[in-house]
């Protein structure tokens, strides 16, 4: 019986013999490996990438719109206070306003909100302070407000004025000192409607006062982990569902609810669905170039029984069994696929290096997902020479003397 040693020696004899008919059939499994582990790893890098956009809006945030006016008052945010699992929680009103700095006005989206908002948003301040809760004629604006949308920048300490009209067609107007500027969290992909870099916030307090008010448009909660945001979500849904009178029989259609909801694992389902949709796309199309680099192999082990015919006829009457001519031609196609195999995971992880680079991507390799696509490689090499294989094996020894 040959040994396996002896094995791998012949077949790399044999590979070395026809150094660009091997190089050329081992290119369609390096591409085929190298599409695969690229596009997963791409994959993954915009998965994380979404994770960490959907992390800057917030930290394990549930996000609560009323659908009306006179929904949410304070008994709504003291219950939402008392519900286990809740850490921090911001009442929330915002309302489009005319801003002037100098002699330059803008129409900018003001939101009334409380000290809580900068854990909940999980906020970091570029100049300056965030709101307190004993602030009055404050505002923080968003990097894009303070550092764009005027004919100069915003400082902090700058007055600006900003005027309400009313819902009883009056108007309104106050001046304000800026307190604080927060930076911009750079959330290219994942829009929440929270976003801080377009907007003012100033204490709604404040903000109820001019305008005549005194309920809420919704609520900015932050759950105590993001394991745990889920049920904290449904609690608080349940508890404000029959506050508000909804029924439990209506407690699972949101159409019968005067508010909607949504959380951060919502967020990260929805790009994970996007992500893992792009991710099998791309895939399916490498495992195209696999199934090409596959028969690839075998055309070149079939072209090697033929050219070999009259060899494999002398290595049979020297005694070698059919199961040492099978052994000799699957350890030829399985070293053919390891190369390619080494080559593809090589190309594919440079490839997604790059590409994560010039995207700007965080740089995710799954071994897993790593490991995977070389044992296909190796597989395929398997498989694909079974075939060619089983044809040496079977080879009457004197028609193989015959062959010309």
């Amino acid at each position: 019986m040959i040994s396996l040693r002896r094995s791998i020696d012949i077949s790399i004899g044999s590979i070395s013999s026809s150094k660009l008919r091997s190089a050329l059939t081992t290119l369609g499994i390096i591409i085929g490996v190298a599409a695969v582990i690229a596009n997963v790893s791409i994959g993954a890098s915009f998965n994380q990438f979404f994770n960490d956009e959907i992390g800057a809006v917030g930290s394990n945030f549930i996000v609560i719109y009323s659908q009306g006016v006179n929904v949410f008052f304070d008994k709504e945010l003291d219950l939402i206070k008392n519900t286990p699992g809740v850490t921090g929680v911001s009442p929330i009103n915002q309302q489009m306003a005319r801003v002037t700095y100098l002699s330059t006005s803008r129409q900018i989206d003001i939101q009334g909100v409380t000290e809580d908002y900068e854990e909940v948003a999980n906020l970091k301040m570029d100049a300056g302070d965030f709101l307190d809760d004993k602030d009055q004629f404050v505002a923080v604006l968003g990097s894009e407000v303070a550092y764009e949308k005027f004919d100069k920048k915003i400082s902090v300490k700058n007055p600006i004025e900003i005027t309400f009209r009313r819902e009883d067609g009056g108007v309104v107007s106050q001046k304000f000192i800026v307190k604080g500027i927060i930076q911009n969290p750079n959330t290219v992909f994942v829009q929440t409607g929270v976003e801080p870099e377009i907007r003012i916030f100033i204490p709604i307090n404040t903000m109820n006062r001019m305008l005549g008010k005194d309920d809420y448009g919704g609520f900015f909660i932050k759950a105590s982990s993001l394991d745990t945001v889920r049920d904290t979500a449904n609690d608080i849904d349940y508890r404000l569902a029959r506050t508000l009178g909804v029924s439990a029989r209506e407690l699972e259609n949101d159409d019968t609810k005067p508010y909607v909801m949504f959380d951060q694992l919502d967020a990260l389902e929805q790009t994970n669905q996007v992500s893992a949709a792009l991710t099998s796309l791309l895939t399916s199309v490498a495992l195209i170039s696999l199934i090409v680099g596959s028969i690839g192999i075998m055309n070149i082990m079939l072209v090697s029984v033929t050219e070999r015919t009259r060899e494999i006829g002398l290595m049979k009457s020297l005694g070698y069994t059919r199961k040492d001519i099978l052994t000799l031609f699957l350890t030829e196609s399985i070293i053919l696929s390891l190369i390619g195999g080494i080559g593809g995971t090589v190309l594919g992880i440079g490839v997604a290096f790059i590409a994560n680079y010039f995207l700007d991507l965080p740089n995710i390799f799954p071994l897993k997902q790593i490991i995977t696509g070389f044992t296909v490689s190796v597989i395929v090499g398997l498989v694909a020479g079974i075939y060619p294989a089983n044809k040496a094996a079977s080879m009457d020894p004197v028609e193989a003397f015959r062959h010309e």
